[in-house]
């Protein structure tokens, strides 16, 4: 596969096929600036813009301005930045904001910003006057390559991530490449995080890829970014389709995720981004499925090379001092794939395929004790 299949500048799209619920995801540059880009989202009256204190400031306008042909009145509420402000206190901001402008049933809602905004934004879009339609507009790589598409609106609640939400989907995902030239390097590599995890769930040409270009993707390379999110996206719309609320094949999404969301929740919100307690996740899960007999030990080491490359923690935190794998699975037991107290994980059978299944509580305390510090 070559990174540049593609001008980074021409406008792709992808499509989640759900029925009258289907909508593009559109990839490229330049696009949050055209008004032809949002040609498809309905019109209204009024629209609102979430967006929040970082963000705001570098694109709020720029959106508006290219919104300003289809909405008599365009507001905009910025939320605090961080994965510490998912919360109902913030969740309310978007709804004081609606409520105010008295912004009414066909006001449409547009996330620009990362995974944060756009599951509050999704969430509050899916609950003001029983559903309002929203667009994502993603300006991190995490968020365009996952947390935007697919529909999963929440917030957090102390004892579990994203445990408190629905399934909401946009009218509209636009991910302008252009945006991620202002993303710090912590947040991209964040980003790619969920990058690699295509690669050993579902398509192991696409990790060889990764790994050929991984310096380019670091660098901000924009050709390499531009498949890099292709790829991500046409895999998730393949998932997303045959199983829109996770009844099955979509919880393979969430590989790394039950050791990752353990280790959010476990430090505090925001101590850790999404995409690093993933990575590390990531290797913990390889390890638990070469313990299981379904993976061997090269291609453990060679994730967890991949891993570190991307800048990416491979150490897990201690969560505990008395106890700390007894902390991981009382927290992982909160996990939405969890059924009667039992773990669900979504482990690796070999790159490029993958199995959602328990482990014994004793294999999985020798690798969170093997792999923290």
């Amino acid at each position: 596969m070559d990174a540049t299949l593609a001008p980074p500048s021409a406008r792709t799209e992808v499509r989640i096929d759900l029925g009258d619920r289907s909508y593009p995801i559109a990839i490229g540059s330049g696009l949050l600036d055209d008004p032809a880009t949002f040609a498809g989202v309905p019109r209204a009256a009024t629209a609102l813009i979430v967006t929040n204190t970082t963000v705001g400031p570098l694109y709020a306008q720029r959106l508006q301005a290219a919104l300003a042909g289809r909405y008599a009145a365009i507001h905009t509420v910025a939320l605090p930045d961080g994965e510490a402000y998912k919360t109902w206190e913030t969740l309310n901001l978007v709804f004081d904001a609606l409520l105010s402008r008295g912004c009414d049933r066909k006001t449409v809602l547009f996330a620009l910003g990362g995974g944060v905004v756009g599951d509050i934004t999704g969430f509050a879009a899916a609950s003001y006057m029983r559903g309002v339609p929203f667009v994502q507009v993603p300006t991190t790589l995490l968020a365009q390559v996952d947390s935007s598409v697919g529909g999963k609106t929440a917030i957090n609640h102390p004892l579990g991530k994203n445990m408190v939400g629905a399934f909401y989907q946009p009218q509209l995902v636009v991910c302008d490449l252009g945006v991620l030239k202002t993303l710090p390097s912590r947040e991209l590599s964040a980003g790619l995080a969920e990058v690699i995890k295509y690669g050993p769930i579902a398509d192991a040409a696409f990790l060889a890829w990764i790994e050929e270009n991984l310096d380019a993707l670091l660098a901000g390379d924009p050709a390499a970014l531009a498949y890099a999110v292709q790829r991500s996206c046409e895999i998730k719309a393949e998932v997303v389709g045959q199983d829109e609320r996770e009844a099955g094949l979509r919880a393979i999404l969430n590989f790394g995720h039950t050791f990752g969301h353990a280790i959010e929740a476990g430090m505090g919100y925001g101590a850790w981004l999404h995409g690093e307690g993933v990575g590390c996740g990531m290797v913990m899960a390889a390890r638990l499925s070469e313990r299981l007999g379904l993976l061997d030990a090269a291609s453990v080491q060679r994730l967890t090379h991949l891993v570190a490359r991307a800048g990416l923690p491979t150490v897990g935190p201690v969560l505990s001092a008395a106890d700390n794998a007894g902390r991981y699975l009382e927290l992982m037991r909160v996990d939405k794939k969890a059924e009667g107290g039992e773990i669900k994980f979504v482990l690796i059978d070999g790159i490029g395929r993958c199995v959602v299944r328990g482990a014994p509580d004793a294999l999985v305390r020798e690798v969170i004790d093997a792999s923290c510090t």
